[in-house]
């Protein structure tokens, strides 16, 4: 028996003391007061993060590529006996045999990215991308857009249009390399003219076929004016690509404004989007989720007309990247996505805004057709770059 040793409880010396766990040889007992007390003392890393509502250390919980998930594991904490409590009878009864299915503890997560590594989805910028340079003019660069993106029609059938309407000899491809090469100078344009951002943003995810595998256009709103404020594409619902389209989407929200509301589906990425922008930017960011279609909570039956926006947004969206079925490249996405961004805010008469459209420009009032007013936008676009 090592002679340093000593009872942790009634501090009785190594003669009292006696080995009680075999051959591991690491607990001893106190033959006078009976309590154990360990060989060697273990040492525990200083706890990282903190339950607000107990103040209980958090434990590591998940690790993933881009994110840790800490949390609190105690049954007496008030964020988690506060949400028992909201539960119905039937969830109560489900909580009893899938517990798994409920969050009701407090979680943090711990983001791995920083804010340099949150880049907006652009377009590529192609070899010959003078759109000024090529074989056909701007007017058929123009009309091809009108055809393709505001009208929603297929690269082919805009192609057909464009031969046997107005003569003009375009493959389908033309259409296609047309277009990527207008996306990247609408890209700029949509960053520098989309304006101030209400302090209310909804956020969705809608879905597209790249290459055979689902990629993601994480699409955000302002309902007051009705234009889009983020078009993030991204291959993964992860909370990067939700923090880099959230970011974007209050980056131009005025800034006298008291609270930021973000509302968004019950996604879980958006949660710790929310946390990083709070944490690193010192925004007052509050985060509402509508969960499922039924309105079971106060918060779901309050914002469920914002979520409505968004999903009628989505379906805008798909009527206009659905006759692409699929694409090969993600630039081919992330160009459309772009297109329609610039048609949706700059182009598109919206009936709730007396038909007008989201993002008024004076350069544009005076011009009739859509061909003419695309011409316009990628002449102010091209002067941007």
């Amino acid at each position: 028996m090592p002679e340093r040793l000593c009872c942790q409880v009634c501090s009785a010396p190594h003669q009292y003391l006696y080995f009680n766990n075999g051959k591991e040889r690491s607990q001893v007992r106190c033959k006078l007061c009976e309590s154990f007390t360990p060989v060697s003392q273990r040492y525990r890393k200083p706890a990282k993060y903190f339950c607000p509502h107990c103040e209980h250390p958090l434990f590591l919980w998940k690790q993933r590529r881009s994110t840790a998930v800490y949390k609190c594991d105690r049954d007496d904490c008030s964020y988690y006996l506060a949400n028992r409590k909201k539960l119905n009878k039937a969830e109560r009864l489900l909580f009893l045999t899938k517990s798994s299915q409920f969050r009701l503890r407090y979680n943090y997560v711990e983001c791995h990215f920083t804010q340099e590594e949150l880049v907006h989805s652009a377009p590529q910028k192609k070899e010959s991308g003078n759109i000024f340079a090529i074989r056909n003019t701007l007017h058929t660069l123009a009309l091809i857009l009108t055809f393709h993106i505001s009208l929603g029609l297929s690269a082919r059938k805009t192609a057909f249009v464009l031969r046997n309407v107005f003569g003009v000899q375009a493959s389908y491809q033309t259409v296609l390399n047309y277009s990527e090469m207008a996306a990247y100078h609408c890209h700029k344009f949509n960053l520098a003219h989309k304006g101030e951002a209400d302090a209310l943003q909804v956020g969705d995810e809608a879905y597209a076929k790249v290459a055979g595998r689902n990629w993601y256009a994480f699409l955000f709103l302002s309902p007051l004016r009705r234009k889009i404020t983020s078009y993030h594409c991204s291959p993964e619902r992860d909370e990067r690509a939700a923090t880099t389209a959230l970011r974007e989407a209050i980056r131009t929200v005025p800034k006298n404004a008291q609270k930021v509301t973000a509302v968004t589906d019950g996604l879980s990425s958006y949660v710790p989007a929310a946390q990083y922008i709070n944490h690193t930017e010192n925004a007052a960011l509050s985060h509402k989720q509508v969960i499922g279609l039924q309105n079971l909570d106060t918060e779901s039956e309050t914002y469920r007309p914002f979520k409505q926006m968004i999903e009628r947004l989505n379906r805008t969206f798909r009527f206009h990247t659905n006759p692409a079925s699929g694409f090969k490249e993600a630039n081919g996405l992330i160009s459309i996505t772009t297109l329609f961004a610039t048609h949706y805010n700059f182009l598109r008469p919206h009936e709730a805004l007396n038909f007008e459209v989201p993002c008024p420009l004076d350069q544009l009032k005076d011009i009739a057709t859509l061909q003419g007013k695309w011409a316009k936008i990628l002449r102010i676009a091209a002067s941007l770059t």
